[in-house]
């Protein structure tokens, strides 16, 4: 029996298959008749369950949410203590080999991506790896990637959208010594901000669309709530000593795209993106965060006095067939509402419609942390084309509509068919060219690597300036028209994976492919 039949053999049975890795942390890799086995030093058990928590005052509202305990390792690896739907916070150290022993509680088939990391395709969570309700499955893996934020998340075929939604998904935030000896501002001035936009009805209770014919055409435009959340809250507010913070900022929405600026026009100073640190900070005065895409950014309040407000805005931008004119409502207390109500679907805001605030800063009256960010942050090296063995010839993909369905170059998900150009070999790079030929955006997501991007075509002019395409990538924003060429390079791990856009909701319409890579 070949080792891919058997593996897959070993899939449908909740075999955990181990995979061959090294790492410079605390966790082993041993060898036992020829094959490598990792010995987890971080272990934790995770579960998927329903429950309920009060986002908005003198309500509760219903949610699924991942909920996890400790097995093994430091108490600094997981953060358990939220008051929100999203799941715990996992913090680990490039070369750790982790363990997460998951269980689904829900009442639909679930399975776990591990959103940015570099993992064997077993364990990076695959929609035909989903389990059932009451189930079990065993992530085992050693974390190779650089350090930076990360995300995880709920991924079952169809439902991504759903189930991400009622709330599963976290941060899973890698250090290593490298940025660590940079002294980045840490503990209370390293803060996450993961933004989401959810709709409610009077209950409190969460409103998403049916299947329907109405449910559909909204999920070709992707879901976009009324009510913008910040770690889970509504009108989010923090309060800051007058010092640098590290802001790591995370659009956890399922189809909202983001264009953030400061009120009272400062510049970001950027430091990283989905793959961890840039090679310099870069100042901008505006960033575009599509779904899924990460960005760090230093803020200076040194030089505000006490009480002061800083705001951190969304910008309103054409956001093309999803923009102003479009079916929609304003954030909640921005605007007009849209087709609300008690028993009715709320559909607002349309991308880039308004102006609206996503979070604020009170400057208290405390002196807090001092940092200079040092010229240089990583090395990263410079892509090279002549690396890719089809740089005379790249790979097309086309994210495109044929009338209600959306496709990649004319095709939709099946659970496990490759098309010949979705085959790949392993220790080769390639460029890749993602082309957007539909009128409306497109975050194409590509499942376990991370690539950098080495040009894009006819960006977007409200955007222009704002995109984040330097660094490691492993999700880039497509407006309509728009391509872009990628670098990628296939190391280490045989078999499938996904490549899809992480409009959760076109991906669950089928905007989403497998990709093989072969020995």
């Amino acid at each position: 029996m070949d080792n891919g039949r058997r593996r897959f053999i070993q899939l449908l049975a909740g075999i955990p298959v181990a995979a061959s890795n090294c790492g410079d942390g605390s966790g082993q890799t041993v060898r036992d008749r020829g094959r490598e086995e990792i010995v987890p030093n971080i272990d934790i058990r995770m579960f998927a369950e329903p429950g309920s928590v009060s986002i908005l005052p003198d309500r509760s509202t219903s949610v699924w949410s991942y909920r996890a305990e400790l097995l093994q390792g430091s108490s600094q690896s997981i953060d358990t203590k939220t008051d929100s739907y999203l799941g715990p916070t996992i913090r680990v150290k490039k070369g750790d080999a982790v363990r997460v022993r998951f269980e689904n509680r829900i009442p639909q088939i679930s399975v776990i991506h591990w959103h940015g990391l570099h993992v064997p395709p077993e364990m990076d969570g695959h929609p035909r790896i989903a389990i059932s309700q009451g189930k079990s499955y065993e992530y085992l893996f050693q974390v190779n990637d650089r350090a930076g934020t990360y995300w995880y998340h709920a991924h079952p075929d169809k439902i991504t959208g759903y189930q991400v939604y009622r709330g599963l998904a976290g941060l899973f935030l890698v250090e290593d010594q490298h940025e660590q000896s940079l002294g980045l501002p840490g503990g209370e001035y390293d803060i996450p901000l993961v933004i989401q936009d959810r709709s409610f009805d009077r209950d409190g209770s969460l409103v998403y669309f049916g299947q329907n014919m109405m449910g559909r055409m909204v999920m070709i435009q992707g879901f976009l709530g009324d009510t913008v959340l910040v770690n889970g809250k509504p009108n989010h507010r923090i309060a800051v000593k007058q010092g640098v913070y590290r802001f790591r900022l995370l659009n956890g929405s399922n189809s909202r795209i983001y264009k953030l600026y400061l009120d009272t026009g400062s510049d970001f100073t950027l430091i990283g993106s989905d793959g961890g640190l840039l090679s310099i900070p870069l100042q901008r005065e505006f960033i575009v965060l599509g779904p899924g895409e990460r960005a760090e950014s230093l803020i200076d309040f040194s030089s505000y006095p006490a009480g002061s407000q800083v705001v951190l805005r969304s910008m309103r931008f054409d956001g093309g067939a999803m923009g102003p004119g479009m079916m929609g409502s304003g954030p909640r207390g921005m605007g007009r509402r849209g087709m609300g109500g008690q028993g009715m679907m709320n559909y607002g805001p349309m991308n880039g419609e308004e102006d609206f605030p996503v979070t604020s800063f009170s400057v208290t009256d405390e002196k807090g942390t001092d940092f200079s960010s040092p010229p240089r942050l990583s090395g990263i090296p410079e892509p090279d084309v002549r690396e890719a063995v089809n740089r005379d010839n790249p790979r097309e993909f086309n994210f495109e509509m044929r009338g209600m369905q959306v496709t990649i170059n004319g095709r939709t998900f099946r659970m496990t068919s490759v098309a010949p150009w979705e085959r790949v070999k392993l220790d080769t790079a390639e460029i890749w060219e993602v082309r957007n030929v539909s009128p409306m955006p497109h975050p194409v997501h590509i499942h376990g690597l991370q690539f950098q991007v080495l040009k894009r075509r006819n960006p977007w002019p409200d955007f222009n300036g704002g995109y984040l395409d330097e660094g490691w990538k492993d999700t880039v924003l497509l407006m309509p028209e728009e391509s872009v060429q990628l670098l990628l390079r296939f190391r280490d791990y045989t078999g499938l994976y996904v490549y899809h856009c992480h409009n959760l909701e076109h991906e669950d319409l089928g905007m989403m492919r497998n990709y093989e890579v072969v020995s």
